[in-house]
């Protein structure tokens, strides 16, 4: 037995509520206080308060500290696979930063920009530019802000223009293997990255086709300029600085031919690290010149420069400050914080599960939800209650995942469906609140409001609403045996 205490009393609705309610309130502080800086560090601290206050609660119910220090080592444990391939993610964005992979895809993007078609292409440049990188935050700060100054430039509907930014941004981290998020949601739900990733595009590709479709409408006719000063400068910047070609592009293609394979992620992505280090060596010899210490020569500047690639990123100095914000990350170190985001949220819901809080909490909510679309719906709904009430994405991802990864599992449902519904839900809906913190850093960075771009952010609002329907129609919903101790009605 994993508790030999036989005066434990059960949890009361208002026992489970309360270290909600108390985290609800510390995060909103957090937000009020550090804005959009509540996720490095005070976001952290407001999860552990939570956890002692739902720690005491236990104690009060008859569960033992030494019991419960238990339930967060394992809690903790469930998460380390995810943290093994967050910290080989941040060294492939250091190594194929370096290597001229990313430069290159995010140049043969902007040559993407077809001036007849502006919101479309804006989108769709974003979209390529998000799944190079992994970043909807820099995309939107760096390409973003170029394609809005080309859009108050010509005369062109700001709002427009922002909900095509963000949109492709979202759609490219949503997907791209290098987004923190899109690790996030399988490391809280307890599925495999590549898996995860193939999962959601039954829902996101065709969110993004009637984007583009809806882009493309709007945008039809209007009279734009062939020439885009701006777009032209960052990419001779991208080829001054880089040797570009289609073949700085064979890492990538070698990462996807081993996700097609199966291979595991953390491996698979190691390895495109370390390929992408190799490339560097190979084809940017100008690069790492210029990124050497004084003093090196050519052998050792190479293996300093790969080596602090891999654990601390890379740092540009070109001409062009957006080029530099563009490219200047990466490295095992800047994962840091997201792991540590990913411990603290563990350590709240082991502390939950294991004094019974999180399953009280849950049975209320999910009373009378016994299909696949119940769940789902019930889970986006969550998450976007949580964007809302937190203001901040990644407790959208946490919170719900972490309440509802046994229910899925009671009725049949595979963890898949719950990845990707904290991804459509939690990720997607973040920038259309003025008060979270994409909301908030969205119209720093692009000076549009949430509330004057959110009806164009059209991926970001037809993604939650197709996964829902998917849901009831039952369409690419997969399912695992029931455990015979459970009843299917949850």
């Amino acid at each position: 037995m994993e508790n030999n205490n036989k005066h434990i009393k059960e949890a009361s609705l208002l026992d489970a509520i309360v270290p909600i309610v108390i985290l609800v309130g510390l995060l909103g502080t957090s937000v009020y206080l550090f804005g959009e800086n509540s996720s490095f560090g005070p976001n952290q601290i407001a999860l552990l308060l939570a956890m002692g206050i739902a720690a005491i609660i236990g104690i009060k119910n008859g569960y033992k500290w030494d019991d419960i220090e238990k339930g967060i080592v394992k809690g903790i444990s469930r998460s380390l696979g995810a943290i093994l391939i967050l910290l080989a993610v941040g060294s492939l964005i250091g190594t194929w930063m370096l290597s001229g992979t990313v430069p290159t895809l995010i140049y043969y993007g902007l040559d993407l920009l077809n001036p007849s078609m502006f919101y479309a292409a804006s989108c769709l440049i974003c979209g390529i530019v998000a799944l190079s990188i992994g970043s909807s935050w820099t995309t939107a700060a760096t390409v973003g802000v170029a394609l809005m100054g080309v859009s108050i430039g010509m005369d062109m509907s700001a709002p427009i223009t922002a909900g095509a930014i963000i949109s492709g941004a979202y759609f490219g981290d949503k997907i791209s293997p290098l987004s923190e998020t899109t690790n996030l949601a399988p490391a809280i739900a307890g599925t495999n990255l590549f898996e995860h990733i193939q999962y959601m595009l039954w829902t996101t590709v065709p969110s993004f086709i009637l984007a583009l479709i809806l882009f493309t409408v709007i945008g039809f006719g209007s009279d734009i300029p062939e020439s885009s000063s701006r777009i032209e400068e960052m990419q001779l910047l991208l080829n001054q600085e880089f040797n570009l070609g289609f073949h700085m592009l064979i890492p990538l293609f070698v990462l996807l031919a081993m996700a097609i394979r199966k291979v595991p992620a953390f491996p698979a992505v190691a390895m495109g690290a370390i390929m992408g280090g190799i490339w560097a060596a190979l084809f940017q010899p100008e690069v790492i010149s210029k990124l050497s210490a004084e003093g090196m020569d050519n052998i050792q500047g190479t293996v300093v420069v790969v080596w602090t690639a891999l654990f601390d990123g890379v740092q540009f100095a070109t001409s062009s400050e957006t080029l530099n914000s563009l490219l200047s990350r990466g490295g095992m170190s800047s994962m840091l914080n997201t792991i540590w985001l990913i411990m603290c949220a563990m350590t709240f819901g082991a502390v939950l599960e294991k004094v019974g809080l999180l399953k009280r909490a849950v049975s209320a909510f999910l009373k009378g939800a016994t299909t696949a679309g119940d769940m789902v719906t019930r889970t986006i709904l969550t998450c976007i209650g949580t964007n809302i009430i937190t203001a901040d994405q990644y407790m959208a991802i946490v919170m719900p995942g972490r309440m509802y990864k046994e229910e899925f599992e009671k009725r049949g449902l595979n963890q898949l469906n719950l990845s990707r519904s904290l991804e459509d839900g939690g990720t997607l809906t973040s920038p259309l609140i003025p008060w979270n913190t994409c909301g908030v850093y969205m119209q720093g960075v692009l000076a549009v409001s949430p509330l004057d771009y959110i009806f164009y952010a059209f991926f970001n609002l037809i993604n939650p609403v197709l996964s829902i329907i998917y849901a009831y129609l039952g369409i690419k919903i997969l399912r695992i045996p029931v455990p015979k101790s459970v009843s299917t009605q949850g």
